[in-house]
């Protein structure tokens, strides 16, 4: 074997391990981007969900205190832009969305403790449960939402990785951060 080959030999393993190693950053990459989009959608099942429950729990509140029509009518304006944000609004629209809803529903929960019959109601009880299910798996999906984020990030944001950020169209996400003063849940007692 010649010098000259074996330097051919060196030069072609190099670039054939270079190329494997582009490849790799390229759908690690690409792969962290697509669970924090997928992640994001988990979010945007659960408000959607819990918008199509706002309208049984307002029928029924309704069915109780039906001069409460303010309340009912921003818990509508709220439901409608949490379903618009859903289908595609930004992470910071979809929160600010969310806290619109989380307010109006306090404030119809408010009315609600108004009305002894109501709280006793079986249907009211199913779908205040069924709103707290829904509030935990938004709060999961949230979660796991933040966590591939920052896994996606934390590849961005270092190297290697870096480097394939650009080739793989991928850049560092937002968060999904509750707004001012949303931190924590409504506190709702019946």
């Amino acid at each position: 074997m010649t010098a000259g080959l074996l330097i051919l030999i060196i030069v072609v393993v190099v670039i054939v391990a270079l190329l494997l190693f582009g490849i790799t950053g390229f759908n690690k990459l690409r792969k962290a981007d697509i669970a924090a989009q997928e992640a994001l959608g988990g979010i945007d099942v659960q408000l959607t969900r819990r918008a199509d429950l706002i309208p049984n729990l307002v029928n029924t509140v309704k069915g109780y205190a039906a001069h409460e029509s303010g309340v009912f009518e921003e818990v509508a304006r709220a439901r409608g832009a949490v379903a618009q944000a859903a289908q595609n609004g930004t992470v910071e629209q979809k929160a600010a969305a969310d806290q619109a809803l989380t307010g109006a529903l306090g404030r119809l929960f408010a009315v609600a403790e108004n009305y002894p019959d109501l709280k006793a109601s079986a249907n009211f009880i199913q779908l205040q449960t069924e709103l707290s299910d829904t509030e935990n798996k938004l709060s999961f999906a949230r979660q796991f939402y933040n966590d591939a984020v920052s896994r996606l990030n934390q590849l961005v944001q270092t190297i290697p990785w870096m480097f394939f950020s650009g080739i793989a169209g991928v850049k560092a996400r937002d968060f999904y951060q509750a707004p001012e003063g949303q931190q924590a849940p409504p506190q709702v007692q019946f």
